[in-house]
């Protein structure tokens, strides 16, 4: 079981770096290569109830986040984001900064 767990963990972090980084598009006098935040894992279990009966399983999974795109034309590459993943993720940090600052000042005055 764990051989085949290994040789799975091993695909996926093969198709992490197919998601991370995604084929070249040609558009017009654009060249796009999307980029992504990527995380997975993979896990096994062994349980058994006696010598006789034994259960296995695993499990193999991964998310990608899409952050943006590397863009190349006449005027050089440069790095594009993905607006709705980068307002997803100063959201809640602009939400805990906000909360947090006051407390930090007050703090610090004492």
């Amino acid at each position: 079981m764990s051989e085949r767990l290994n040789s799975a963990g091993d695909a996926v972090s093969r198709i992490g770096a197919r998601l991370a980084f995604g084929d070249r598009v040609d558009l017009g006098h654009e060249q796009v290569i999307p980029v992504a935040f990527w995380a997975g894992g993979s896990a096994e279990g062994d349980g058994g109830i006696d010598s006789d009966r034994r259960a296995e399983g695993g499990a193999v999974g991964g998310v990608a986040i899409p952050l943006g795109a590397y863009v190349g034309d006449d005027y050089g590459t440069r790095f594009r984001p993905n607006l709705i993943a980068l307002l997803a993720v100063c959201t809640p940090l602009t939400l805990a900064l906000g909360w947090a600052l006051p407390r930090l000042i007050k703090a610090l005055k004492k």
